[in-house]
């Protein structure tokens, strides 16, 4: 199978559970947070072209968390909560994507194939047959594939219909919380499916949309303008972007939120129990090209 060739921004930056990652531009990897398992000890890393960050889930028992790194040879670096082997990922090769959910980690290969380690007790990680995938995302338990055609996949937990996104098409990108998963179509517009207690799927009316990310309760969209959106559970202010300007990416944690300036340096609001939204003096993060 020949590689795809389809282009998907790499995420240079992460927010976990209680931990945010940043991939700068020489390669090397920075991270603020609770280090209870290790989780931000990247200062090693060398040559990375992307990063993940494990756990969306916002129970109080839930801040066990792992990082993924992406090296440019497509090999797969991590660190972190191990229980479930989900930072078993030393033999993996030809790696173009990663995603980090809830106790496993996803990585997409060239060929358009997907690899997948750690719990599977609800089928999230049963990707063995899919293919021409070009993008993958990973809730707390199921797990999301964007195809070259537009089309989704999902496997995984649908309690909530988190996994009923079979009749969605022209997607260019995908993302997935807690309950939800929400996808940005081709024309800038967006759409949700899944838990809505808290009207994080309420983004119909969203237009102009160039980047989507989830937490574990709520959504939140970069605008062409560089401006933000955001619905969903704000009680610890991780909805707060409205001020926000001149941001090139966004990531979405837990109950934080990040944003990516045009300048390398980065912003961000909600839970800062663990000092995960300290980043106010990171500087030099890459830019999330291809």
């Amino acid at each position: 199978m020949k590689e795809l060739k389809r282009s998907i921004p790499k995420n240079t930056i992460a927010a976990g559970r209680r931990h945010t990652v940043g991939l700068k531009s020489n390669g090397t990897v920075t991270a603020v947070g609770d280090n209870k398992y290790g989780q931000c000890d990247v200062s090693g890393w060398l040559d990375i072209v992307e990063v993940a960050a494990g756990n969306v889930h916002m129970a109080t028992n839930t801040g066990n968390a792992h990082t993924i790194g992406l090296r440019s040879d497509g090999t797969v670096v991590a660190v972190g909560w191990n229980k479930h082997d989900q930072c078993n990922v030393n033999d993996w090769l030809d790696i173009v994507a990663i995603a980090a959910g809830w106790r496993r980690t996803i990585g997409l290969k060239s060929n358009g194939t997907v690899v997948a380690v750690g719990r599977n007790i609800e089928g999230q990680c049963n990707v063995g047959d899919w293919s021409d995938i070009v993008t993958v995302a990973a809730g707390d338990w199921h797990t999301i594939g964007l195809k070259l055609d537009g089309t989704v996949t999902a496997v995984g937990n649908n309690r909530n219909g988190q996994c009923n996104v079979s009749d969605w098409h022209d997607i260019v990108a995908a993302a997935a919380g807690y309950l939800h998963t929400v996808g940005l179509k081709s024309d800038g517009t967006v759409m949700a499916v899944g838990l809505n207690k808290h009207d994080q799927c309420d983004v119909n009316d969203w237009r102009d949309m160039v980047a989507i990310s989830v937490g574990s309760y709520h959504t939140i969209g970069l605008k062409s303008d560089g401006t933000v959106a955001a619905v969903g559970l704000g009680k610890h202010g991780q909805c707060n972007v409205s001020d926000w300007s001149d941001i090139v990416a966004v990531a979405a944690g837990c109950a934080h939120t990040l944003g990516l300036k045009s300048d390398g340096t980065v912003v961000a609001v909600g839970d800062n129990e663990y000092g995960q939204c300290d980043v106010r003096d990171w500087c030099g993060i890459q830019m999330p090209g291809d």
